[in-house]
């Protein structure tokens, strides 16, 4: 295992006021690694004067609290000379190389400033255990005609090899196996200054990233205390330097951490003004995370244990049966090693972060939120630099250090890479053309993004997000019809899209008089001349991406952030009937939904920049928009598959993605191909075995991938996927049980389902680490409520804890585009959105999807009947691919369209002694009634009541599909377009009945 550091060095001086004395100093901190931030002052500071980076102090009267205001500087800029009313100029920072690392700490100068002021700046090192180099960075101070003088100081963190720290470890050094779990010294030096200036360490913790703001932390020294005994602070406020000693093992045998980054914040304080604090001023101490170092002690211990435990047997042994053959020995000493080995190296289960008895708690007007939150506020943002999804973006380019960003490939190929200062340019350059042709940087611009997934599709929407336009996401599989109807909704001027055939049929609306407000097409593939002529005869320009690019280039504009508030997104849903709708999705709303996630799983799933993720659902699905917020804001990577589904596994193994986001329908296919691989009863029992054995551990919290099982059975199916996953989120529709459970046991990764919807940004539910039941979509998340309300009609009572399932929180979106009677449909007065799903309270804390408000219709003899619900019962059907039940207010039972499944109902089939081509056996009156009786079978196990069974059914050789517009393009059905489609055969169907 290897550890790193990464060190925050805050240098913290003190001047005395010459022309006013403020009544306490304020704090400015400044961080020039990985980008220069300036933290919020108050008020207006006084005398900014910029040099590379130069700091004022701060003039004004009233008590002002402590602690550290953020603030950004994008207004110090040659363009602005002045701020607050002082004259300031900008230069950018200057870049220092030290052998091969790249530093951009700037040096500071700091002139005449008359009053308190402080600076820092970031430096770190690295600290990596067994064969790793030690490397360091050094930044240079400067201080010209302060209070205390000119100084000039480099400040550096080192590590030693004895606890005198008089002998530095030079680099690069490779630290001896034997010196894991020995004490490690560390000090923080200012070479440069003078006597009176003092060294203090205020604070020293530890992260599973390199990022020091990371919310999950391991406390070291806290207000220069020493959080625990492992901890010792040997000089502190003493003199330059300060020096301090804590245990490797204490960070060895984090679960789940490969990598752990220390960081320490140091004050220089000048003594003969202040009076600079000692080792620990007795102040309450505070752990971030209460079991830092505790459990790792404990593990050693016990480890230690076992192997005297182990030496006492051993001398038992020998004395007891020494008569004994060497082989009889040897045996047992074979079997007590192999006994201690796994005792020392068995798996460890994950802990659950709430009790899995009580997973929610009720709060004030009969809503419910997540158990873990203590107090009633909703999440809005994770990580505090990175609060719109423009921000989270910038954060994801500095803690990955401008690693990989966005991957794409060829067939057969491997993946290539764009970094991430590449794709943030790359929007710059594509937004500025966007404001060179006349379109504004405001939430009122939108802009059309018309493309299958792929690089340029992130691009453009971190150009709208750079000068806070609002993307719209064209679906490629919307139809026709209702491409035009959004671009006039939304008054688009501008669509970006990936393909000549699209611009050659967005053209044809604009000739066709259709969207007369469309003006500028920018094309991502090469387009012929024919093309641009033809645009230009209706006046709309075409332009090549490559070349927009170039336009903003040229003509360059400073980026115009959004805020939070701002609208960022408006994503479209194609509803089963009538026009799509627009949901619109602040900043807020998206960045609040992708931090819920992280505060659910931040216990056993911390991404790094080391992680990837494969984009291969829609962009255009909120669900895959928020999956890929998760990743930028820890500076992983996304990689794009080919574009063709069924070369998504070639993807996926050359890829080798670490998170996994997938939809129900892929999940049963690799389910049924399972099962059906398993056709002796040897490998039937040899699957069931292996699954059940399997999912035995997972309920106990046991989550891996090197099993017996696993290497007999699963080994193939992990492969599949790449070998590396190590985290599934199920979302868009349900998941069966039993599908689920195999998944959890055969994946040898946490699988998580969640539960919302578009207008609540993607999620408002979500299953909870070491909670692995199934038949629930877990708990409200961290960034809204939820409750239930009253469905009379369906008798359902909020009482009975069952009911509508009603969402409020920060993730809720704003509206529908310029549809004031949907809106107010779907949110009530008091900002509650109302899904339409019907939910039930389990006694755990768990929500459970039960049934549809919306889809609910009467039969003749008066009984309601929510066909989703029974669909979803019926899937469980192994012959079965798709179904749609139909039922009618003058009919008194219901019929199905059946879609078999063309890799089950051969086999199916010729268990019945009939054979013949997948057509031919759909249209086998044996295949069909035993089809039926299947399904009467899954009914009656699945709890349906005798007028929910279906009594008749039609079979149907082709799928439903979003081509031939019987399902949304999130695959829900459009119940109109099928019932129409079908109606002939459902006619046939009723007629053939005796109801």
């Amino acid at each position: 295992m290897m550890m790193r550091a990464f060190v925050l060095l805050a240098v913290f001086v003190e001047a005395s006021a010459k022309s006013c004395t403020p009544n306490k100093a304020d704090v400015i901190l400044v961080f020039c690694y990985p980008k220069t931030i300036i933290t919020k002052i108050p008020e207006c500071p006084y005398g900014w004067e910029v040099h590379q980076l130069a700091l004022g102090g701060l003039c004004y009267n009233g008590v002002h609290e402590g602690g550290y205001y953020q603030f950004v500087i994008p207004d110090l800029s040659p363009k602005n000379k002045s701020y607050c009313g002082t004259q300031s100029e900008y230069k950018p920072p200057i870049y220092h190389f030290y052998s091969h690392i790249v530093s951009n700490d700037s040096t500071v100068i700091v002139k005449n400033q008359p009053v308190n002021y402080s600076f820092s700046c970031t430096y770190h090192s690295t600290y990596l255990v067994n064969q790793a180099a030690f490397d360091q960075r050094v930044a240079t101070v400067h201080v010209k005609n302060g209070s205390m003088g000119t100084f000039e100081s480099q400040l550096s963190l080192n590590f030693y090899t004895n606890a005198k720290f008089s002998i530095k470890k030079e680099a690069p050094f490779v630290l001896e196996t034997s010196e894991i779990g020995s004490d490690l010294f560390a000090g923080v030096e200012a070479k440069g200054l003078s006597i009176r200036f003092k060294v203090v360490l205020n604070s020293c913790w530890a992260t599973p990233s390199a990022d020091f703001m990371y919310p999950l932390q391991w406390q070291l020294i806290n207000k220069g205390c020493p959080t625990d005994e492992t901890v010792l602070v040997h000089e502190n406020g003493k003199d330059h330097r300060a020096t301090f000693q804590f245990n490797a093992f204490r960070f060895q045998n984090i679960p789940k951490l490969s990598k752990v980054w220390l960081h320490c914040e140091t004050f220089i304080c000048d003594s003969e003004k202040l009076s600079c604090p000692v080792t620990c001023d007795k102040r309450k101490r505070l752990l971030r995370d209460q079991t830092g170092g505790v459990l790792v002690v404990e593990l050693s211990l016990l480890s230690l244990h076992f192997l005297l435990l182990f030496t006492k047997m051993l001398f038992i042994f020998n004395f007891l049966f020494s008569p004994l053959p060497t082989p009889a020995l040897i045996c047992l000493l074979t079997c007590g090693v192999a006994i201690f080995l796994w005792l020392v190296n068995r798996p460890r289960p994950v802990l659950p972060v709430v009790d899995l008895n009580h997973q929610s708690l009720g709060i004030e007007g009969g809503a419910r939120k997540n158990a873990r939150e203590k107090s009633n506020e909703l999440l809005s943002y994770y990580f505090s630099d990175a609060k719109t999804m423009y921000e989270v973006f910038k954060r994801g380019l500095a803690v990955s250090d401008n690693g990989p960003c966005l991957g794409y490939r060829k067939p057969n190929q491997p993946y290539r890479w764009l970094s991430y200062k590449q794709v943030s340019d790359r929007a710059e350059y594509l937004g500025s053309c966007l404001l060179y042709k006349g379109y504004k940087p405001s939430p009122d611009q939108f802009v059309g993004i018309f493309a299958q997934n792929r690089p340029e599709w992130i691009i453009s929407e971190l150009a709208c997000y750079t000068y806070s336009m609002v993307a719209v996401p064209l679906y490629d599989t919307l139809g026709a019809e209702a491409v035009i109807y959004i671009i006039n909704k939304a008054d688009i001027a501008m669509v970006i899209c990936d393909t000549p055939q699209k611009a050659s049929v967005l053209l044809e609306n604009v000739e066709k008089g259709l969207t007369p407000g469309l003006k500028l097409i920018i094309l991502m593939n090469p387009f012929e001349d024919d093309l641009k002529q033809r645009g230009e005869k209706i006046g709309v320009e075409l332009l090549s991406f490559l070349d927009a690019e170039n336009i903003g280039k040229e003509n360059f504009r400073k980026p115009v952030p959004p805020e939070p508030e701002d609208l960022g997104i408006v994503c479209f849903t194609s509803g089963t009937t009538g026009d799509p709708k627009g949901a619109m999705l602040t900043h807020q709303n998206v960045v609040s939904n992708a931090s819920a996630f992280l505060r659910c799983v931040e216990e056993s799933f911390a991404p790094t920049p080391e992680d990837v993720s494969i984009s291969y659902l829609p962009l255009a699905h909120m669900f895959e928009r928020v999956v890929q917020i998760v990743v930028y804001s820890c500076g992983a990577r996304v990689g794009f598959f080919q574009g063709d589904i069924r070369l998504l596994l070639d993807d996926m193994k050359t890829l080798k993605p670490t998170l996994f986001p997938v939809v129900p329908r892929l999940l049963n296919r690799i389910y049924d191909k399972v099962q059906n691989s398993a056709k002796t009863p040897l490998k039937k029992f040899m699957l069931k075995m292996a699954i059940s054995s399997k999912f035995n551990e997972v309920k106990r919290g046991i989550i891996r991938r090197n099993s017996l099982w696993d290497k007999l059975v699963f080994a193939k199916i992990q492969d599949s996927l790449g070998g590396k996953v190590r985290i599934m989120v199920t979302g868009a529709a349900p998941i069966s049980s039993p599908v689920l459970e195999f998944l959890r046991a055969a994946m040898g990764c946490p699988v998580f389902e969640a539960y919302g919807q578009t207008e609540c940004t993607a999620g408002c539910t979500f299953t909870l680490p070491g909670d692995w039941k199934t038949g629930h979509v877990g708990v409200p998340l961290a960034c809204n409520h939820v409750k239930l309300e009253d469905v009379p009609d369906m008798n359902y009572f909020s009482v009975n804890g069952e009911g509508e399932i009603c969402i409020k929180g920060v993730n809720v979106f704003k509206g529908y585009l310029k549809d004031p009677e949907k809106t107010a449909e779907a949110l009530d007065k008091d900002g509650w959105l109302h899904t339409g799903d019907i939910g039930r309270w389990l006694q755990n804390g768990t929500l459970k999807i039960t049934d549809r408000k919306k889809n609910i219709f009467k039969l003749a003899q008066g009984e309601y009947i929510a066909p989703e619900k029974i669909e979803n019962v019926y899937s469980r059907s192994g012959p079965v691919q798709q179904i749609f039940v139909h039922g009618e207010s003058l009919r008194s039972s219901l019929v199905a369209v059946v879609v078999p499944d063309s890799e089950v109902l051969p086999t199916f089939a010729a268990k019945l002694g009939v054979k013949g081509s997948f057509e031919e056996l759909c249209q086998n009156q044996i295949v069909k009634k035993a089809i039926l009786e299947d399904l009467q079978k899954v009914g009656k196990e699945g709890g349906l009541k005798s007028f929910e069974q279906v009594k008749s059914i039609y079979l149907h050789p082709d799928p439903f599909s979003i081509e031939n517009g019987l399902l949304t393009p999130t695959l829900k059905a459009k119940r109109g377009e099928l019932s129409k489609y079908f109606q002939t055969q459902i006619n046939s169907l009723y007629e053939n009945m005796q109801e």
